[in-house]
Parts: structure tokens; sequence; C-alpha cells
């Protein structure tokens, strides 16, 4: 006896539980939902205030502007190794009196992070007022303790997790121009965008790449006349940042070159294996880019890439602390409504665990060694992203037609791996 052809369509075109779920994220958030995430936000940036050693990183960067405004060389401080540029830009921190910038630091280190969620959720079309943003900001913060040091330490990284998803929302829009301005301003502020000049290149984008470029250096050039013995930056902090700084550093740093040789393996080794790694990620990147089969706009090809882009060169930066992913993770997560996306893998999830907070780990992966840990998460998201990058971590499912029904797939068919087909959700 057969089925009515309205049966057919009532059985095979039900949404699927993720699809179901997705959409009811996408619902407007209720007022709780926006007062509990924007208590919570405040209660990170106000308790950071009041703990004794908040701005920890921000006060290198506003000592060498005390020092250019005292007539003495930044880079007299071997601590201080950002651009010429990034004085320049510390300067109205330096002028502000210690009581205010102690409570408008961590506001604005949660700003930025805000503005990199905000961008990130318009690129892949979110509705900002939806759960999936409202509620996702606040677990986000709640939950993701390099989001808690960021906020603590004032790092300039936030610069970074802003201006990525703010540069690429201006990319799809078709604006490489002010995409490249926005990246060489965060370049500017701290160099840890110059990977995403491989973006421009991808794109064929010179225009922006030239932004990108001569923003920097050009305020770099106006630091550097502004203060006496600026080739101290070549002299004295280039070198010191090529052997990886020093003991100081080192516990916090979850590169591989520096988490392997704590655990036994030769330093050349360990070099060896982290360079291996970035060429594969910078393989995945060029496999990335080039699939355009997107269902979306582009958009996740963007993304993705962009992110690929950036996890190549954490794996061989010295040092890459842990709040470095947050440049990234905005994106990523934004990015879990697109069917096919890093975050519909429980594999991306897991990757996370590591720098969750609220799990009691053991005291070996605790304090100076939870670089044990960063280093396992950002090699998890990198490893996941190049799998995904492949063609054989890419499947289909093809499409089975009978005569009278409409168009099912079934779940015995057999999945093939094609060079420009996307990867199925979960």
């Amino acid at each position: 006896m057969g089925l009515r052809p309205s049966i057919w369509f009532l059985k095979w075109d039900r949404p699927s539980p993720a699809d179901r779920r997705i959409a009811w994220l996408l619902e407007p958030a209720p007022r709780s939902w926006r007062l509990v995430s924007l208590l919570i936000l405040l209660t990170v940036a106000v308790s950071t205030s009041l703990r004794s050693n908040w701005g920890s990183d921000n006060a290198f960067v506003v000592k060498a502007a005390d020092a250019l405004l005292a007539g003495v060389s930044p880079y007299e401080d071997k601590r201080f190794l950002y651009l010429p540029s990034a004085v320049l830009m510390a300067v109205p921190e330096a002028l502000l009196p210690q009581v205010v910038l102690r409570w408008l630091l961590p506001l604005g280190m949660t700003g930025l992070v805000g503005l990199g969620w905000w961008a990130a959720l318009r690129l892949f079309s979110v509705p900002v007022r939806s759960r999936f943003a409202v509620g996702g900001l606040g677990l986000f913060a709640l939950a993701y303790k390099p989001y808690l040091n960021l906020v603590l330490i004032g790092n300039w990284t936030a610069v970074s997790a802003a201006a990525l998803p703010v540069a690429l929302l201006c990319a799809h829009r078709r604006n490489w121009g002010a995409a490249g301005l926005v990246v060489g301003l965060a370049i500017a502020c701290k160099p840890m965008l110059v990977p995403v000049g491989l973006l421009f290149v991808l794109a064929r984008q010179w225009r922006g790449l030239a932004a990108a470029v001569l923003v920097p250096a050009g305020m770099s050039l106006a630091g550097a006349l502004l203060m006496p013995s600026p080739t101290l930056f070549f002299t004295k902090t280039l070198p010191f940042l090529f052997q990886g700084q020093d003991a100081y550093a080192l516990p916090w740093d979850a590169s591989p070159i520096a988490v392997l040789p704590r655990l036994g393996v030769p330093q050349p080794v360990a070099v060896v294996l982290a360079g291996a790694a970035a060429l594969a990620g910078l393989w995945a990147v060029r496999e990335r880019w080039r699939r355009t089969d997107d269902a979306d706009g582009g958009e996740l090809r963007l993304a993705e890439t962009a992110c690929m882009v950036m996890l190549a060169a954490f794996l061989v930066s010295r040092p890459s602390f842990d709040h470095y992913l947050l440049v990234v993770l905005p994106l990523l997560l934004a990015s879990g409504v697109r069917e096919g996306s890093a975050p519909r893998s429980p594999w991306f999830w897991a990757a996370l665990v590591p720098q969750l907070g609220g799990i009691p780990w053991p005291s070996e992966f605790e304090h100076k060694r939870r670089a044990f840990r960063d280093c396992l998460a950002l090699c998890g998201l990198a490893g996941l992203l190049g799998w995904r990058a492949s063609p054989s971590g890419r499947v289909t499912l093809e499409v089975v037609r009978t005569t009278g029904s409409p168009p099912r797939t079934e779940p015995e068919c057999a999945a093939t791996p094609v060079q420009t087909g996307s990867r199925t959700a979960f």
C-alpha cells in the first residue's frame, strides 16, 4: 500500500533537529537573557578592576608612552615588544589618572571583544538580539578562561579580536580598501594580524593589501621620528622576540615550539614539527580558499580561510598565549549557524574543553603548566580546520530519486569524497 505524495513531503521536508535548534536560537532573546548577559559582562569587568594585578600587560604599553613623554626611548624596556606606532596609540592612556584607567581598561577590553562578536554576527546575518547572539556572548564570557585572562591583563590582543571580524565584514561587502585600513590600524596597535595579508593576496586585492601595509608603516615612522634611539627596535627588541623572549613568558607560552621541549622533546625536533604543522596549515588555507561551493554568499569561506591563516601563524609564533585564540573564536562560533561549519562538529567543542573554566584539572595542568592545555586547544582547532579543508575531510550524500516520489536522501547512500563538496554537519 503506497503513501500519498503529500505524506512523502511531510516525511522528507521535516527540518532536522539541528535546524530546529538553530531556528530557536535565532529567535529574539527574552529580556531576562539580555539582563543576565549584561550582568555577566559587567561583573567580569568590575571584579577585574578590584583586583591588584589588573592591566599587567597594558602597563608595559603605558610605560612605553610615559617614556616617550619623558624623552626616553620606549625600547629601553625589553618588555615593550610592539611597533613604534603603538607608543602613539598608548599616549592617551598615559595621560589618564590610574584610578580612571583602572575602571576604563576592563570595560574597553570587554567592548572590543563585544565589537568583534557583533561583526562576526553581522557577517553571518545573525540578528544581534537573538538568543544566539545574546546568550552566546554571556556564556562565552562566563565559561572561557582566556577571555577572563584577557580582560584581567588588558592585553592589546583585544584590538585584533575586534579588527579581524570587522575587516572580514568589510571584505564580504566588497569594500576591501576599508578592510585593509582596519587591519592596518590593528597592526599599528599590535602586529598580530600581519598573516592576514595572505588573505588579500589570495583575493588579489592589492589596494587593501597596500592599506594594511602602509598604515602601520606610516604610523611607525612617525612614532620613530618622535622618540630617541628608535634603532633599538632592531638591535634589541627584534632579537629578543626571535629568541622567544625569556623565562618570564615561557610558563604561559602555548606554542608547540615552547611546549614540546618542556615535555622532553629536543628543541630542533620541536621546531621542525611546529614548522611542518604550519606549512600544512598554509596548504589548508589554499585548499579552503579554492573551494567556492558553499551554500552561503562566501562568508564561511572568507572566515575559515582567515582563521586558518591565523592558526597556522600561532603554531610557530613565539610566544603564543592562551588569549590569542580570541582572535578567531568569535568568527568560528558565529559560523555555527551555517550548515557544515566547524562548530557543527563535536570535535570543535572537544578542542575547546582544555580552556573552559570550572573544570577541576589536575595540579600538573594548572598555573604555570596551563600552557599544555592551551597548546592542546590550539593544535586541536588548527587540526580540525585543516582536516575540513582537505578533500578527504569532505563528503556528500548522493540524492536518490524514485519514480513518483520527491527527492530524498537514504541513510544507506554511499558517502563519496569530492573535490568541491562541503563537509556534512556533525
